[in-house]
């Protein structure tokens, strides 16, 4: 792999236990019963871990939504032909996506870059990456060489070093791609070991004869390009996208900076899946933010041992499960800074 990629990998430590033990104390001396806020109190832990202090805070936020286009779409994997991708690209530049209105309530900027879309798209606003127009179909051969796998990765990693350069204590992930989940589906069983037909879910709703023939494509797929999951990198290369790749970039230098990442959904699941499979020690620095109702969603967090935060039969992606997640992260480092011990407010402690 490459010195960056190396190097990031290289920087990613573990969580600073001194300040997760230091906020446990201090949660369990707030207020209220000792545990009585669940997973807000897990949640703060893992943050101060995360940042190395015994009061995390999150004041800069960032949604990165990537995109990019898949070869696969020539198998008719789903509804929507392969120009929405753009045409989103395009909504999420002037504002008028999901990402943008729950972005715009949590306070985060949007980053979003053209990993790989298939048309020109020019915009001020707009990063662009692109590292092909797309991918190949990965139904009939590898949905990208290593050097694009490994290009996608290192621009992860460099948008992510920017953006924390301008400030930044939390990033969440955000995907647009028509067809991408068939590639999430493809990455999910190789890593999970489990079967196409188990992780394959119906996308934007196709019907119980689309799915099949998605299964179908999935499994054709793996036949073709027998993806190794102990070689991350060639599991990319072989049937992944360029916006799962960089999202996995990302996850990786967000956690050699000690960035916390908030998962949105399959896509960004599946980028975790490399990212992990890349280097074990970034999954402390994940948090899912919530269980997306694609079917193989619920087992890439079960592979990957994380928790989501809520389950509300979210699946558009976009980042948008990541921004409720981001919100949900900010409260739950209010209640350890802001919340009164039992000592400041005078309040008698059980005996």
């Amino acid at each position: 792999m490459s010195k960056l990629i190396d190097d990031t990998i290289a920087n990613i430590k573990p969580l600073d236990k001194k300040a997760m033990a230091a906020a446990q104390a201090r949660q369990d001396s707030l207020t209220k019963p000792q545990g009585s806020l669940g997973r807000l109190e897990e949640l703060s832990i893992q943050l101060a871990g995360i940042q190395g202090t015994m009061m995390p805070r999150i004041k800069n936020k960032a949604i990165i939504t990537m995109a990019g286009d898949h070869g696969v779409v020539a198998e008719k994997v789903g509804n929507w032909p392969q120009e929405v991708t753009a045409q989103m690209v395009q909504n999420f530049l002037v504002g008028g996506a999901g990402i943008n209105v729950l972005s715009k309530q949590i306070g985060a900027r949007v980053i979003v870059v053209d990993m790989g879309v298939a048309g020109d798209l020019q915009d001020a606003k707009l990063l662009s990456r692109k590292v092909a127009k797309g991918t190949q179909n990965i139904a009939v051969g590898p949905a990208m060489t290593i050097a694009q796998a490994e290009k996608a990765i290192e621009t992860g990693i460099e948008i992510i070093n920017a953006e924390i350069s301008k400030g930044l204590d939390i990033v969440g992930t955000g995907d647009m791609g028509i067809g991408n989940t068939t590639p999430s589906a493809s990455i999910c069983a190789v890593f999970s070991g489990r079967s196409p037909a188990e992780v394959t879910g119906r996308g934007t709703g196709i019907d119980d004869e689309q799915l099949k023939h998605k299964i179908a494509v999935i499994e054709r797929a793996l036949a073709v390009n027998k993806p190794d999951p102990k070689k991350p990198l060639e599991v990319l290369a072989k049937v992944g996208g360029f916006e799962i790749g960089g999202l996995a970039g990302v996850m990786l230098g967000a956690a050699a900076q000690k960035v916390p990442v908030m998962v949105d959904g399959f896509i960004s699941g599946a980028a975790a899946m490399v990212a992990v499979a890349m280097a074990p020690q970034v999954k402390d620095y994940l948090i899912a933010a919530h269980v997306s109702a694609e079917r193989g969603h619920r087992l890439m967090l079960q592979h990957l041992g994380l928790k989501p935060l809520v389950d509300m039969e979210m699946r558009l992606g976009e980042g948008t499960g990541a921004a409720l997640g981001i919100f949900l992260a900010e409260a739950a480092c209010r209640i350890l800074s802001e919340m009164a011990t039992f000592g400041e407010a005078g309040v008698s402690e059980k005996e």
